[in-house]
């Protein structure tokens, strides 16, 4: 479920607000335009229109001006947006704003970067219906405030061509406890159809309808082929489930071709930073299997590791801190582990909000003895994921395989914006994602917006199942690393897909789907218990 998420950012502002709002909403003589100096007028009926005015202005209020009493005390505020200063002053009522998604994209285009001359905000959003806050923080994939209320399939796809550009469909993983990791889905088995239609083409229509059918639809009907080359056609519908976000992990056993020495490699692919505790303060089944895999890995002595990465948006930075901590070396105990800077109305009250600009790692981190650790990465590789590479540089030795990152050193602190109508009743309008902090490593390094440069490329061939050393090129250049400290054997030729027949997934070919950031949801705790 998703519970007791009203932050007390929102918290604050609707206990300064509502009664101003019901007050106004009850006068018949009331024909002015809303001034943005004050509330906006709220029909105790409850009209959309008027629900969407409420949202644009506490959204505008809890960036811009302040999160602790709905903007009344101007000169005292707290506004959260980390670029706040560089927003001119809006009139959040102002009808050239359809609706508050509008508004925040106008927001959005102010604060500049001067190396690449775009605004460095493309990520903040309105989640609205409480699907990613629910999937994110207590780790339950379903639509608390959706009307259908499902969950989803629990897969993600990638589009490929062949050889002879014929458009093939595959799978990049699938969540175990999902529907889809249910009935045994997993990454490359190809979908040959997509309810009934077999015609697999890149055009415009068969792509959005693809789409569609798979993430915005309740039922689906799917044909597959295995890897083994046998076909079968089955009828999926959505499904609440527990997270599980380790899609495949194995122990690895490396052999040295020349040496004939074999070391134990432990690895696991993780496409999501499901938290490892929930809204009740409560370890998640996330923090569980995150138990069990690392258990395992110190029981088998792997000394070297493999974290693919490729497909993670981020997600909770206590599922990061967590991976950090289990990962780490006996030297960065009780160390920092990495700064978090908020703007600076903020940090000049840091005390009084009662948030940390300091995190560090555990007194004790890993149990297991490293000689390697390995990130896998690609350009969908963000935020959380990034924090957790990016803090473990200052005590070990860190490399990544396969594509540069995203690119987002900023996150997000999740406040909740809800109304009440005449009968007291609480209206959700939506969870607000702005940018609200910055983070940097215990060396100072972060401000990585176009992304984290990898030590060694390699391609992400989609038809190729997790784990296969043989034809994941990411997998191969590691496994040569491990043997004779060069990501390309001696004498190697480069896998190519006309040479071997491998796909690789266009992403141009599939809009953009999940989530890409980082939520310190226990941040949002502190400043909703302490207020």
């Amino acid at each position: 479920m998703h519970k007791n998420l009203f932050t007390s950012g929102a918290r604050a502002a609707f206990a300064g607000i509502a009664c101003v709002i019901m007050l106004i909403a009850c006068r018949k003589d009331n024909k002015t335009s809303p001034d943005p100096t004050t509330n906006p007028v709220n029909n105790p009926t409850g009209s959309q229109s008027q629900y969407e005015d409420s949202l644009k202005y506490l959204m505008y209020q809890i960036m811009q001006v302040t999160y602790a009493d709905g903007g009344r005390t101007p000169s005292r505020g707290l506004p959260t947006y980390y670029w706040y200063s560089q927003v001119p002053s809006i009139n959040p009522l102002d009808s050239k704003y359809a609706d508050a998604d509008s508004l925040l994209a106008a927001m959005k285009t102010y604060a500049i970067n001067p190396g690449t001359t775009k605004p460095y905000d493309h990520y903040s959003f309105l989640d609205r219906n409480g699907v990613l806050t629910n999937k994110l923080f207590n780790g339950i994939s379903a639509q608390t405030f959706a009307a259908t209320n499902k969950g989803d399939f629990g897969f993600d796809y990638g589009v490929a061509l062949d050889r002879s550009n014929n458009a093939h469909i595959y799978v990049l993983y699938a969540d175990k406890n999902s529907p889809a990791g249910q009935l045994g889905v997993t990454r490359g088995w190809e979908i040959i159809s997509v309810n009934g239609n077999s015609n697999i083409n890149t055009s415009d229509a068969f792509l959005r309808s693809t789409y569609d059918a798979i993430f915005n639809s309740s039922s689906v009907t799917l044909g597959f082929r295995r890897p083994d080359n046998t076909t079968f056609t089955q009828t999926l519908n959505t499904g609440s489930y527990n997270v599980n976000p380790v899609v495949f992990d194995s122990v690895l056993t490396v052999t040295n071709p020349t040496t004939k020495v074999s070391k134990k490699v432990g690895y696991f692919s993780m496409y999501t930073f499901s938290s490892v505790i929930n809204s009740n303060g409560q370890a998640t089944f996330t923090r569980t299997v995150l138990d069990q895999l690392f258990s395992k890995f110190q029981a088998q002595g792997v000394t070297s590791l493999i974290v693919d990465l490729r497909y993670n948006g981020g997600g909770a930075v206590s599922t990061a801190e967590y991976l950090d901590n289990a990962i780490a070396p006996a030297n960065a105990a009780g160390n920092l582990m990495y700064n978090t800077i908020y703007n600076d109305k903020i940090m000049a009250h840091i005390s009084d909000v009662k948030l940390t600009t300091t995190t560090n790692y555990a007194a004790a981190t890993s149990r297991l003895t490293l000689d390697n650790v390995f990130f896998i990465t690609s350009g969908s590789t963000a935020s959380a994921s990034e924090l957790t590479l990016n803090n473990l540089k200052p005590y070990m030795t860190v490399k990544l395989v396969g594509e540069k990152t995203y690119g987002k050193p900023v996150g997000f602190i999740d406040f909740n914006i809800s109304v009440f109508d005449q009968n007291h009743n609480q209206k959700y309008l939506a969870d607000l994602y702005a940018i609200n902090f910055e983070t940097k490593n215990a060396s100072g390094v972060g401000g990585y917006y176009t992304g984290i440069d990898v030590d060694a490329p390699a391609v992400d061939y989609v038809n190729v199942a997790w784990g296969n050393t043989a034809d994941d090129a990411n997998l191969k250049a590691i496994v040569n690393y491990i043997n004779n400290g060069s990501f390309t054997a001696p004498g190697a030729r480069t896998a190519t897909p006309e040479l071997d027949n491998l796909r690789v997934g266009i992403p141009a070919l599939k809009p953009v789907n999940g989530f890409n950031g980082m939520v310190d949801y226990e941040r949002s705790r502190a400043l909703r218990l302490n207020r």
